[in-house]
């Protein structure tokens, strides 16, 4: 007789604020980004599962308090108030995994309503601060600049694929590899998220810039 198999347990739970992000690692090698309005719209508290409407109005929602509730679950805390829904591992796990058709059955439900899903909260166009260091400066010919973003342009990886297409000569500047991001001097991950107001630096990682292809 075959033993049960146990459920995964988290190995590592990290809360990138900046990003409104909550990073899942699980013990069988599976791990999940959960947004925090993803997170905040499909809480299990009574009163969330029980309204006649889905949450909305949480995209800028961020967790302010992570508490762990015996070896099972953990309580989360938002920054609208919301404080009593508690996620087992196993909820976790299944948010993560069914990520994308939960999402888009959301997306779906909130047209429905004759909700549009792309006004949800803050999105809009961006302005930040760019700042530029050794080879990017001669070959930019500037240490900064002010740039307004496109509203798809959310993340780190979202921003160097404008700056690439922005002027494609000049693409080869922002080879992967080739530099490091930080924003308002700390530094990121490829997700990390870009707000109006932000100031990001391309700090390169050799003094010598990439040879054009």
């Amino acid at each position: 007789m075959s033993e049960k198999k146990s459920a995964p347990t988290p190995v590592a739970i990290n809360l990138h604020s900046k990003s409104r992000l909550l990073a899942i690692e699980f013990s069988d090698g599976a791990s999940f980004r959960l947004p925090c309005e993803y997170l905040r719209v499909f809480a299990k508290a009574k009163e969330v599962r029980t309204l006649e409407r889905p949450v909305t109005g949480k995209a800028s929602v961020n967790i302010t308090a992570i508490e762990p509730q015996g070896q099972y679950a953990l309580r989360l805390t938002f920054d609208d108030g919301h404080d009593t829904s508690i996620y087992s591992w196993d909820t976790l796990y299944d948010l993560g995994a069914n990520q994308e058709r939960n999402w888009q059955a959301y997306l779906e439900r909130l047209q429905e309503m004759g909700y549009d899903p792309e006004q949800r909260g803050d999105e809009g166009p961006k302005k930040i601060r760019l700042l530029y260091f050794t080879y990017l400066v001669k070959q930019l010919q500037k240490e900064s600049e002010e740039v307004e973003l496109p509203a798809s342009v959310s993340d780190v990886t979202g921003l160097i694929d404008w700056l690439r297409r922005r002027n494609p000569d000049q693409a080869h500047l922002y080879r992967d590899g080739s530099f490091q991001v930080t924003v308002n001097k700390q530094f990121t991950e490829p997700f990390t998220r870009i707000d109006n107001g932000d100031e990001v630096a391309l700090i390169p990682t050799s003094p010598n810039a990439p040879v054009r292809k």
